[in-house]
């Protein structure tokens, strides 16, 4: 009668089980994807091609590749080539073919220095460009050189008044952020400060000449400096924020310096006779480099001699396997010859 009869525990048992199983199987998937999404892991099949430039200073491997601001890549590696350029090897997923038109620039990501690559699609017929492939010199741009653009504008702020300068850096930085102001607009506002530069013509040409090539550039590139700008504005703001932290460092270091400072004029006497001393020693040595190579050439055997003489312990072991000499009798004036040689074996190396 109970052979055939059902347990209803192991019903209740099973669901909880299953859904245990169930709710255990989602939380591994979620969190493999959360980690994957984290650490940037991507699992699409990718191509690798390459890039030459006339410089890359700031990029490095892993970063990124990107079009229209869409990771699609990153930097695999970067080499010298031919002495006076750089090519890049960079990857980008299967399903972004790049066109033989396509060029790369290198763009600033941050204000600490990060750089990435931006593709760009030039004209062409649209021929793919073959995975393996190279874009040439000629259609790559290295990064902007900041130093350049602000130093254009040294000249014109060295003759100019205060007001003039922040009224001029007023006008620059609204044409960056685009909030106001054009190219046209800045150009009239350096035009009119400059009637009261008349006596300075030669500075005024210098400035204009430099004005050329920096309005040049902002011109090409005015929306990448707006977005530097606002970068730089928030890290401004983070460093008065930290103000108060970064003030007390400052005491910290001094307090360093001055602790320092003792240690170092104590040392100083002796190190700078170690210093002249070193500088005799390394002539010596080159006045007798012959005489110098000659003993690091026989000292291997010369050490190998001596580490197998030392090798029954913290002695060394001495043979008389051969003795001449010369004797001279007083009274006959007889000169003896004694001579020894010892056969054994360990006399025969």
């Amino acid at each position: 009668m109970t052979a055939g009869r059902r347990i209803p525990g192991a019903r209740q048992t099973a669901a909880p089980l299953a859904k245990f199983g169930l709710f255990t199987a989602v939380t591994v998937l979620a969190t493999a994807l959360l980690a994957a999404t984290i650490s940037g892991l991507d699992m699409t099949p990718t191509h690798t091609y390459r890039a030459v430039f006339s410089d890359v200073t700031g990029l490095e491997e892993g970063d990124d590749i990107r079009v229209a601001g869409v990771r699609v890549g990153e930097v695999k590696d970067i080499r010298i080539k031919d002495r006076t350029l750089a090519e890049v090897t960079f990857s980008v997923s299967e399903d972004r073919p790049l066109l033989a038109s396509t060029g790369a620039v290198i763009r600033y990501r941050n204000l600490v220095g990060q750089r990435y690559v931006a593709l760009t699609e030039g004209a062409g017929d649209g021929t793919q460009l073959k995975p393996g492939g190279t874009i040439p010199l000629s259609r790559t741009e290295p990064a902007l050189d900041l130093n350049a653009l602000l130093n254009g504008f040294k000249p014109l702020f060295a003759a100019l008044s205060p007001k003039d300068v922040n009224q001029l850096a007023t006008e620059i930085i609204k044409t960056l952020q685009g909030e106001g102001g054009t190219v046209n607009s800045l150009l009239a506002h350096t035009a009119s400060l400059t009637t009261t530069l008349a006596d300075r013509d030669q500075l005024i040409g210098s400035v204009i000449d430099n004005l050329n090539d920096v309005l040049a550039t902002l011109d090409k590139r005015g929306s990448r400096f707006s977005e530097l700008l606002k970068q730089l504005r928030r890290v401004i703001s983070g460093l008065a924020a930290d103000r108060k932290p970064i003030g007390e460092s400052l005491v910290n270091i001094g307090s360093l310096a001055d602790a320092t400072s003792g240690l170092l004029q104590d040392a100083r006497p002796p190190l700078k006779d170690d210093i002249a001393q070193l500088t005799d020693l390394t002539g010596t040595l080159n006045k007798n480099e012959k005489t110098v190579e000659g003993v690091l050439k026989r000292l291997p055997n010369k050490l190998n001699a001596l580490t197998g003489t030392a090798s029954y312990g913290s002695w060394f072991n001495f043979y008389l396997c051969d003795f001449d000499g010369r004797i001279v009798l007083p009274k006959t004036k007889q000169v003896l010859t004694p001579e020894m040689h010892v056969a054994q074996a360990r006399c025969g190396g």
